[in-house]
């Protein structure tokens, strides 16, 4: 057994893991997260962590949050440790581990959510940041606009002293902030979406205007929503993680692996300051929207491209997909020809070199990510990740064919069966619907394209329907290595 993570055993730990070097008992708080996943403390804690190491920003010090009845199973792991996580990077070259302090308390999960609101209605706290995963915004998927018809929001509407979400939770505080003259915080989406403060602004005042108008109003005129953009490849922690860490001699409930490789853009608007991000990395910027066109079209949209394939074939890692010639192939030839002639340089890359290190992260074998959990919510990634790539090549009069084959792999996958007869757990929010509309498009092609909330007008335009029909049905007749081929052979 390896020595339990906290306080009081950092100095106990081999000298081979990196550890704290600051005096947490200096640290204070300004930020409160909700969503306190792998991927937040593999990134964002890490970024202030490294300003701690400096010397910098100890007033920014993280409260961790949730609303869900599995953060408040979280929140006991990371108090038992003094809310310390240990991040394990994961290279070719090497695996090293560190242990980050960025994070010093964590509010208690409670039924109508009055601990975090009386947190987030704190003076001392400044930001209040995200990541509740890129269908969490209450967003309508045919519209793009607010959903005020999910019972969540008739909820927290009816109940705005006692809501159910993360997002009434901030207008309830926002509400206290205002009445007691404290003033406003920002809020800071870090989850996947493009445009993502824009979002949470929306999703903000949209939720407040429903039962109150007159806070809405001041929640527009006062508060702040920077864009960002968030890159890091953070797999799930399972057996396999847990283990890991015991192998550098430390017992943590809930370690991270991560890949070497970290990259956080972001919009410099924030009504109440921030912390000094740019000198721990980030990159403040204007051209928020390049960044993330970027890696929204080339990374995300090139995890869905093998995914769907990946789970069909029973490649079961991201990076097995990559080692296999056919799916590699097909990766690298729908990005060059279909998605990266239509990407932006930003001043760090040119979309050709950005593929480039696409290729060589997603290849990393030591990043045991899952087809499956790549997979996961296709109703909302190919909607966000492969349909603007899709218009943008068919108004500029290019190919749209492998794009075309990958939104038919992915019909084909939620038929819920691989190529090798073995079945396919459901992996869709909107799975059952999915899998019913699949094996009628077995018939029928078109009418998967009628998903509106999907597709939107692309079912109407006839180079794209017709070619994903085509291929639809080559997949259902000759198979999907008869199509892989078909598409592969394409000059």
């Amino acid at each position: 057994m390896g020595i339990r993570l906290s306080d009081a055993t950092l100095g106990d730990l081999p000298e081979s893991i990196i550890k704290p070097t600051y005096d947490r008992t200096m640290l204070t708080p300004g930020i409160v997260h909700i969503g306190l996943g792998n991927f937040h403390r593999a990134h964002q804690s890490w970024y202030l962590h490294r300003l701690f190491e400096k010397g910098l920003n100890k007033d920014w010090a993280i409260i961790g949050a949730g609303v869900r009845p599995y953060d408040e199973q979280m929140r006991q792991k990371m108090k038992a440790q003094d809310y310390l996580t240990t991040l394990i990077e994961l290279d070719p070259s090497g695996k090293t581990a560190e242990v980050v302090g960025s994070m010093i308390d964590y509010v208690p999960v409670q039924e109508g959510n009055a601990p975090l609101i009386k947190q987030m209605a704190d003076p001392a706290i400044r930001i209040v940041a995200l990541t509740v995963t890129e269908s969490g915004y209450y967003i309508d998927l045919a519209t793009k606009g607010f959903d005020a018809a999910h019972p969540d929001m008739q909820y927290d509407a009816a109940n705005p002293d006692k809501p159910r979400t993360a997002f009434g939770a901030m207008i309830a505080a926002l509400k206290m902030r205002r009445d007691q003259g404290v003033g406003p915080f920002t809020g800071q989406s870090c989850d996947n979406l493009q445009g993502n403060g824009t979002i949470l602004h929306q999703t903000l005042t949209s939720l407040a205007r429903l039962s109150d108008p007159e806070l809405a109003d001041w929640i527009d005129a006062n508060c702040t929503f920077p864009n960002s953009m968030v890159d890091c490849i953070v797999p799930a922690t399972g057996p396999k993680e847990l283990a890991l860490a015991e192998e550098f001699g430390i017992t943590d409930s809930v370690p991270v692996t991560h890949e070497q490789f970290r990259q956080w853009v972001i919009e410099d608007k924030f009504c109440a300051g921030r912390p000094d991000w740019d000198k721990a990395g980030a990159t403040i910027s204007d051209r928020v929207h390049d960044y993330e066109t970027m890696k929204i079209r080339i990374l995300n949209g090139g995890h869905q491209l093998i995914s769907d394939l990946g789970e069909l074939l029973s490649l079961e890692t991201i990076s097995g997909c990559m080692t296999d010639p056919k799916v590699h192939a097909f990766f690298q030839k729908v990005q060059k020809e279909e998605i990266v002639p239509y990407v932006q340089p930003v001043p760090e890359f040119e979309a050709i070199d950005y593929l480039d290190l696409i290729d060589r992260r997603f290849s990393n074998p030591d990043i045991v990510d899952t087809t499956r959990r790549v997979a996961f919510d296709g109703s909302s990634r190919h909607s966000g990740f492969l349909a603007p790539s899709i218009r943008d090549a068919l108004a500029k009069g290019g190919s749209i064919e492998g794009l075309a084959l990958a939104s038919a792999f992915w019909a084909r996958y939620c038929q819920g069966t691989r190529n090798d007869g073995s079945a396919i757990e459901p992996n869709d929010p909107l799975w059952a619907d999915l899998n019913k509309i699949s094996h009628q498009a077995r018939k029928n092609p078109h009418i998967w394209l009628e998903m509106r909330h999907i597709y939107g007008d692309l079912a109407d335009n006839a180079i794209f329907a017709n070619a994903f029909e085509r291929w639809l049905l080559m997949i259902g007749d000759e198979g999907i290595y008869a199509a892989l081929n078909a598409y592969l052979k394409q000059t």
